[in-house]
């Protein structure tokens, strides 16, 4: 191919991929430079200059200049040694390719990161083009693809796994998803495995924004910001719980969200796999937060200490398995939903354990009379429940008329 050929098909390339004419070549130019460095074996290395109307190159060797040596050590200036070989136009060409298709390639990630990068946490829809081990790739439209990562973790422990356990994908299958990620061309961080050949956008099935995402759709309610989802706890490809609130009294939000028969939930399960989706209502009283958060199972009593976010249940007897849920699922996921360290008892456990507790001598002074009065003493009666009598014991008596066998025993006397 003769110089001036090349350098029109160079030009019919950048208008064709709307390519910059001189940053191609000044690309080309650096590129033929580290080649013919390497293969002319130049010591202090080449530079490239190509002519931009003829298309001809020419090749020189850097030789510096011993009194141009800064005081690093470094020389700053070379004396160029014309070392043009012949065929040129022939490396040159392999090398045009490479660097079109590395610009175009480039190019095309830019724009996708423009236009996706501030669409994080974004609802997408896509069909499935091919499925590897590591990860799936996904057509969002013509010329956009994304990775639904789900690589081993135990074998790249700096990778993601975006897939809910037992999902597979097969060719040309419609799924749905949340963007989570869009990498960056001229980023300086560290690339991933492969980053290049690999799709930029970066997509999950196991992100909680999912759920949030697909109920906006399928909830009316939720979209116009009536309903809010307050909290979303997943185990992805399980079970989730949603909890949701009503900024109308009159709307019961748990009600918006099911639908119908059931329509609504229903239609996100599908979407889903069937993974199971408890709806909640939302309380700002901790206590009852906790006891919904823990539905179907029903609770006794919720006490809070809210310095340590700590939440202790008691559910009836036939209710504490239903409450743990299998493998501690359902108490799992509540507390991921609320926030709160949960401890769930039984109610026959709690008793035994109130037994146990220690009881503090405190004297009731609207009972008793008046503390300082050393012969005034309280009853030392303690119920099954553990409660302190507070009646005021007898003169001479440890306990009130109430409790006093002694008492009963001079009465049956008497008689």
């Amino acid at each position: 191919m003769a110089a001036s050929d090349m350098m029109s098909a160079l030009m019919e390339l950048c208008q064709e991929k709307h390519i910059d004419q001189l940053y191609l070549i000044d690309r080309l130019e650096q590129s033929l430079a580290k080649s013919y460095a390497e293969i002319l074996h130049l010591e202090w290395g080449a530079k490239v200059t190509i002519d931009r109307t003829t298309g001809k190159i020419y090749v020189y060797r850097l030789e510096p200049i011993d009194d141009s040596m800064d005081e690093e050590g470094n020389f700053t200036e070379f004396e160029e040694i014309d070392v043009t070989p012949k065929n040129t136009s022939r490396i040159a060409a392999q090398h045009a390719k490479a660097e079109i298709n590395a610009i175009v390639r480039n190019s095309a990630r830019e724009q996708i990161y423009e236009e996706f990068s501030g669409r994080i946490g974004d609802l997408i829809s896509g069909t499935v083009l091919q499925s590897t081990p590591d990860f799936t790739i996904v057509k969002i439209r013509e010329g956009v693809e994304a990775e639904l990562p789900h690589f081993d973790q135990r074998r790249y422990e700096n990778e993601r796994n975006e897939r809910p356990m037992g999902e597979r994908y097969l060719h040309n299958q419609h799924i749905k998803a949340v963007i989570i990620d869009v990498r960056d061309p001229n980023s300086n961080l560290q690339p991933v495995r492969g980053e290049h050949s690999r799709p930029p956008i970066v997509i999950s099935r196991t992100h909680p924004e999912l759920m949030r995402r697909l109920f906006e759709q399928e909830v009316p309610e939720i979209y116009e910001g009536t309903v809010q989802i307050k909290s979303i706890a997943r185990e992805p490809g399980q079970r989730s719980k949603v909890a949701v609130h009503s900024l109308d009294d009159r709307l019961d939000p748990v009600g918006a969200c099911v639908g119908p028969k059931g329509s609504r939930v229903r239609a996100v399960v599908g979407e889903l796999r069937g993974e199971r989706v408890d709806v909640i209502l939302w309380d700002a009283d901790p206590a009852v937060y906790v006891a919904n958060a823990l539905s179907p199972a029903k609770v006794t009593r919720v006490l809070i200490d809210e310095e340590k976010a700590y939440a202790g249940v008691i559910v009836p007897d036939d209710q504490l398995s239903l409450a743990i849920g299998k493998e501690g699922q359902n108490a799992r996921l509540a507390a991921r939903l609320t926030g709160w360290h949960i401890d769930i008892k039984s109610e026959t456990l709690a008793v035994d354990i109130l037994k146990n507790v220690p009881v503090h001598e405190e004297p009731a002074a609207d009972l008793i009379g008046d503390e300082e009065d050393e012969d005034v003493r309280r009853c030392e009666f303690v119920s099954e429940d553990g409660i302190q009598c507070r009646n005021q014991a007898r003169p001479g008596s440890r306990f009130c008329g109430v409790h006093d066998t002694d008492a009963f025993d001079d009465a049956e006397d008497l008689i």
